[in-house]
């Protein structure tokens, strides 16, 4: 089983792991990107790309 670290803005969120169809899981460890957890990006650039809308999208705070 391949896998890699996924870093963003210096610190570690995850790791991507291969799947069968070339496309890669993540498997999210810090509980900003947990929303991204279990889902499937066909390249390390697009599942970087998501964390970074994730990350900077506006939050709807709880009532």
């Amino acid at each position: 089983m391949s896998k890699q670290v996924i870093v963003y803005n210096g610190v570690p969120v995850g790791i991507a792991v291969a799947q069968n169809n070339n496309h890669l899981r993540f498997i999210a460890v810090k509980f900003h990107v947990i929303d991204l957890d279990d889902r499937v990006y066909p390249s390390v650039s697009d599942l970087q790309a998501a964390i970074h809308a994730h990350v900077t999208a506006p939050q709807a705070l709880a009532a």
